[in-house]
């Protein structure tokens, strides 16, 4: 007998984890980014990490199409970037006021985030109603602040 689904996301609200923006861009969908809090280191030799993105979600189709993708940690101050990358705004909306930059794979790097991991993907696998997306960083940036955790369904800050 597994769990109900309503007693799993209630169980997974008690982990605190990072807030992060999970960005790429294609020829065929150009900007794409979404809210994710899935995202774990899986290697340190080679670099490597993972995220998971649910297979309804159209940043997936870009990520697919490109091959790359990036990983931006948002600072304690960022709670609406989180918000406006969550959903609802359409993808050119969620770029508009937020400022970027082309990392070396092409993806878009969030400029003012905590930090950013520039990755290449290597692998894919299908997981439920997920998509678990190992890749290869090439390039890290890290930047000074205090970064933004979720915590039972809603933001929290270090201190």
């Amino acid at each position: 007998m597994t769990v109900s689904i309503d007693d799993f996301k209630k169980a997974l609200q008690l982990w605190a984890s990072g807030v992060t923006v999970v960005t790429t861009q294609s020829e065929q969908y150009g900007l794409q980014g979404m809210t994710a809090t899935a995202f774990s280191s899986v290697s340190v030799d080679p670099p490597q990490i993972l995220v998971c993105i649910n297979d309804a979600a159209d940043t997936g189709s870009g990520i697919q199409e490109s091959g790359y993708f990036a990983v931006n940690i948002l600072k304690s101050d960022q709670q609406e970037i989180s918000n406006q990358f969550a959903g609802g705004a359409s993808q050119e909306q969620r770029f508009e006021n937020t400022p970027w930059e082309s990392g070396i794979t092409g993806a878009p790097i969030l400029t003012e985030s905590l930090m950013s991991l520039d990755c290449k993907v290597v692998e894919k696998v299908r997981a439920g109603t997920h998509w678990i997306i190992i890749a290869e960083v090439q390039d890290s940036i890290c930047r000074s602040g205090e970064p933004l955790l979720y915590y039972c369904g809603a933001y929290r800050n270090i201190g």
